[in-house]
């Protein structure tokens, strides 16, 4: 497996068989912007309605013929726009022939941000286990933290992606606290220092985090490492 971050929540997850973009945050997104051309993949999994983790989500499925992947109302509003989508409910999945993707909880809200405060509600939050290559990767999408994380690790993750925003997810401190309930391998902080109402310092989320046990991993846009 390999993971790039485009910044955000956003990420590119290359396993054999299938590119996967997570949350696609590309073209607008302030830590780096890319046009989604330049991001060929197959799936595109969008944790819940937000513009900031769907904005570049048709127009990927269209350029690459990609399949977006999304709770059930917000995949019945990807399927009306003329894309290819795949349905699921937190505690469903679907085997696929590269390996598997599951959704999991996630506590947040999801609507369509619709002109003069005309939000359109799209269901349920979520997030993803992705499971390939006998490895796995959580994205936990924007999320406050939640004791059944504890049950979303206890197969084993290889890495996690943990919102560390504060405000609309959790916070630094309760980021931890999630970990101590995953249990990853690996993790990596995400959703922060896009506007000034998130900003973190990722780098002392990672000394906490090393001190109660975890392996943190800082990064960059752009930046690529395998799992």
């Amino acid at each position: 497996m390999r993971l790039t971050y485009f910044g955000h929540s956003c990420f590119l997850l290359e396993v054999e068989g299938a590119r996967i973009v997570l949350d696609p945050y590309l073209k607008d997104n302030p830590h780096g912007r890319v046009k989604p051309a330049k991001v060929p993949c197959d799936f595109i999994l969008c944790s819940h309605a937000h513009e900031d983790h769907i904005c570049d989500a048709v127009e990927l499925s269209k350029l690459h013929g990609a399949t977006i992947v999304a709770p059930y109302e917000l995949a019945e509003y990807f399927d009306s726009q003329n894309t290819k989508a795949l349905d699921l409910m937190p505690g469903g999945g679907v085997n696929l022939p590269w390996g598997r993707i599951d959704m999991t909880p996630a506590i947040h809200s999801s609507a369509l941000e619709l002109p003069a405060g005309k939000n359109r509600h799209m269901g349920a939050p979520c997030g993803y286990v992705i499971r390939a290559e006998e490895k796995s990767v959580y994205h936990a999408g924007d999320t406050a933290l939640f004791g059944d994380m504890k049950l979303i690790g206890r197969h084993g993750l290889d890495a996690a992606l943990v919102p560390i925003g504060d405000r609309y997810t959790m916070g630094p401190a309760d980021a931890v606290e999630a970990l101590n309930l995953l249990r990853p391998k690996l993790a990596v902080p995400m959703h922060y220092d896009t506007t000034d109402k998130i900003r973190q310092n990722p780098h002392a989320f990672g000394a906490s985090a090393l001190a109660a046990g975890h392996t943190v991993r800082v990064m960059g846009a752009g930046e690529t490492i395998d799992v």
